[in-house]
């Protein structure tokens, strides 16, 4: 399998390649260069894998020669074994034909663990076999730094820095990256918003220099094995109800556009996939766009689904990609119009061809905090905010189709407890292993939005980790 650049200008790379590179080298994301497919007495017999076996057999085509399919199921077994419910990934049926796929049973109780933890895994061995060293750096708006800490402190081969927008994660996610202090982890809360954050990330791997001298590499969805380990769960669930033999949509609470995407790839690859509703908070462009054909840039507004409070979704050009029919020059223009004026648009026909999967909804801190007191009152199941919305974007656009929609619930509640308690009246609690989360000492720099401030800080840390 290789892998080329949405903006068509980059080295052409295999699996291990993309992994190390993560963004490309022209600013565009990498992507497989065609979509492997899996037909439906493939499908069937996915049904008797465990889920560390079902990830190893559906990453398989993605990771081609780069790993020897022994060693990526071993990482993957040891990637799961310590979530905390036997079936990984569990579904819990909510109505006649909704269920809530349960994504938070690793360490850091979010989705982003389902892909951290292998890739974790992966980054070491690769570095390793190569005699080699690199620097993850990463922004996160809240689930992706705790979990891409919790996957690599510690690890021989990496440095890890993660930036956040200070202030606008729940105190829960800011204590899970500001409390490990194994000395290959640094944290930077950033005066300014996750789309700050994410804008530094991407200045730093277009600063050539600073690039080649730290060895960069990203966990942020920008990095395609984060979303070939995404796609897995999909399959899990749509072969649990029925696939390849009835379609199944799902509900996705949406912020940089990776997680359904994911859903996508999984759709491309022969998965039934009837639907994919993209849940969107008062930030709401991705909902937008899929009403006009318009992708315009507002003000990141705070709400009580932080994770979600994006303007500008990384991901969204993968998709873009697809729908200009894999044109980089015209993915690299609409990209460059997005940054100059903040707005473009895609003609009819291919927002026509989106609608074919995609459709948006938007839910307001109100109608989130309705949603979780609702479902807690007809089920007894606490949502966080992020899966309120998904389940809310099921009900609104999938329950009444017939087919089966999976909303997937994308942390668990304990990680927003003040809005959790506000709306359904009942106080989640921490599970045993994260009990003290409040009591641990935190360790956190406090820094600008100025990309030459962060770098000088980047160069002085990681000297002296060199130096000791």
């Amino acid at each position: 399998m290789k892998y080329i650049s949405t903006r068509g200008q980059a080295p052409v790379r295999d699996f291990a390649g993309v992994l190390l590179a993560g963004l490309a080298e022209d600013g565009g994301l990498y992507v497989p260069e065609t979509w492997p497919h899996f037909g439906p007495a493939d499908w069937r017999a996915m049904r008797a894998l465990s889920y560390p076996e079902l990830v190893a057999r559906v990453m398989q085509p993605f990771v081609g020669d780069s790993l020897p399919a022994t060693t990526l199921l071993r990482l993957c077994r040891e990637a799961y074994a310590g979530f905390g419910h036997p079936a990984i990934v569990p579904m819990v049926q909510l109505e006649t034909h909704l269920w809530a796929q349960e994504l938070f049973h690793g360490p850091t109780l979010a989705f982003k663990d389902m892909a951290m933890q292998l890739l974790g895994r992966l980054f070491d061995h690769v570095l390793s076999e190569r005699g080699q060293r690199a620097t993850i750096v990463g922004a996160t708006s809240g689930d992706t730094g705790s979990a891409a800490i919790e996957a690599c402190a510690g690890r021989e081969r990496v440095d890890i820095v993660i930036l956040h927008p200070d202030g606008r994660t729940s105190e829960v996610q800011r204590r899970q990256m500001t409390t490990v202090f194994a000395p290959n982890v640094a944290n930077i809360a950033v005066a300014g918003s996750f789309d700050d954050c994410q804008d530094l990330v991407k200045a730093m791997f277009n600063d050539p220099a600073f690039r080649g001298r730290h060895r960069l590499s990203a966990v942020n969805s920008i990095n395609w094995a984060r979303i070939a380990a995404q796609i897995v769960y999909y399959f899990r669930a749509a072969v649990a109800l029925g696939a390849p033999d009835r379609p199944v949509a799902f509900a996705v609470p949406s912020g940089n556009f990776g997680n359904v995407f994911a859903g996508y790839a999984a759709a491309r690859m022969g998965l039934p996939i009837a639907a994919l509703y993209v849940g969107a908070n008062r930030n709401d462009i991705l909902a937008r766009f899929f009403e006009s054909g318009e992708m315009a840039i507002d003000a990141v507004h705070p709400t009580i689904s932080p994770s979600m409070d994006i303007q500008i979704s990384s991901n969204f050009e993968r998709l873009l990609f697809e729908l200009t029919d894999r044109d980089g020059r015209a993915v690299a223009g609409l990209m460059a119009g997005l940054r100059q004026s903040g707005v473009f648009a895609v003609d009819a026909d291919r927002l026509a061809r989106a609608h074919q999967l995609f459709s948006g909804f938007r839910c307001d801190d109100d109608a989130t905090r309705a949603e979780i007191a609702g479902t807690y009152r007809a089920t007894g199941e606490l949502l966080d905010p992020h899966s309120a919305i998904g389940v809310a974007t099921a009900r609104a656009l999938g329950t009444g189709t017939g087919v089966p929609v999976v909303a997937l619930a994308t942390a668990h509640p304990a990680k927003f407890p003040q809005a959790v308690t506000e709306a359904a009246g009942v106080t989640p609690l921490l599970p045993q292993a994260l009990a003290d989360l409040y009591d641990r000492e935190e360790r956190c720099i406090h820094l600008p939005n100025d990309l030459r401030a962060i770098e000088d800080h980047i160069d002085m840390s990681l000297k002296a980790r060199t130096a000791a």
